[in-house]
């Protein structure tokens, strides 16, 4: 099943909310950004993947949910941070394809998505990551062993990680530069009246140059949500090692599905580029 991404997808913000006291413009972020679902469609075993269900703490506490599918023996794990909207369920038909490479794959909701508790922001989203690593790293992971892949929203919060712990690898997939360059891309008027009101920033643009790991952008040519250049900016700003795969017929949410065979190929050789303390195998 799929499940859009699109970031800033929301009702015309009321200009009355920028009367309100300060919460109520914390709440702007919640109109313009984040879109969780609460209900879990499906889980891994209606593919037939075998996961663990697993509730974990966020750094400052707070209760997430996720899921664990073991890999094969000697293979990397990816960490999945996915985009602004639904929940885990609606990645399913991508965690089958990542396991089809032989990976183990750790994805997780933000707080306030499907069964996490709390409420979504950026701040909070690095707190969960954080959370997830350390679960990760009792379960006998390193972050050497691992692949960050963030989508989309995903991508702010995977970078901002692999600044602070980093992987053996980073793939950003339809990344922006940042909330601000979103926000006058597409509703520049009201990005002057409200945006100085969002706490969220997520300024990738500002960090990717500070990255210490090899990195892999992937990007369809036909985004109509995050622009194509704005991968292009974050591409040049990044040091090397770093790869950039176009999806010349895809946009925002397809990008797996039009780039087919080709798509999960860039996956197999960047990894395949990669290095890593060796893998005993994980329960």
């Amino acid at each position: 099943m799929k499940y859009s991404d699109e970031l800033f997808k929301a009702l015309p913000v009321v200009l009355g909310t920028l009367l309100l006291p300060s919460p109520g413009w914390a709440a702007l972020e919640h109109m313009f950004l984040y879109f969780p679902a609460a209900e879990l469609v499906m889980t891994p075993d209606a593919r037939g993947l075998e996961f663990e269900d697993v509730v974990f703490a966020a750094s400052d506490g707070t209760q997430l949910h996720g899921w664990y599918l073991p890999g094969e023996k000697g293979q990397p794990l990816v960490l999945f941070c996915h985009g602004n909207a639904g929940n885990i369920s609606h990645r399913v038909d991508n965690l089958r394809l990542l396991r089809a490479l032989g990976f183990a794959v750790f994805i997780f909701d933000y707080r306030g998505y499907g069964q996490s508790k709390g409420k979504a922001s950026e701040e909070g989203t690095y707190s969960d990551m954080r959370g997830a690593l350390n679960w990760l790293e009792e379960k006998g992971w390193s972050t050497q062993q691992m692949i960050y892949f963030g989508r989309s929203l995903g991508a702010g919060v995977a970078l901002q990680l692999a600044l602070e712990q980093p992987p053996a690898g980073l793939i950003l997939e339809s990344p922006f530069t940042s909330v601000e360059a979103m926000g006058k891309e597409h509703y520049p008027l009201l990005w002057r009246l409200a945006g100085w009101a969002l706490n969220a920033r997520y300024d990738n643009l500002a960090k990717i140059a500070q990255i210490s790991v090899p990195l892999l952008i992937f990007h369809g040519a036909q985004d109509k949500i995050v622009p194509f250049r704005m991968a292009k900016e974050l591409f040049t700003q990044a040091p090397s090692p770093k790869q950039f795969y176009s999806i010349p017929q895809a946009g925002h949410n397809d990008t797996y599905d039009v780039g087919g065979a080709d798509y999960w190929q860039q996956w197999r050789q960047f990894v395949l580029s990669l290095s890593w303390p060796p893998v005993q195998g994980h329960p």
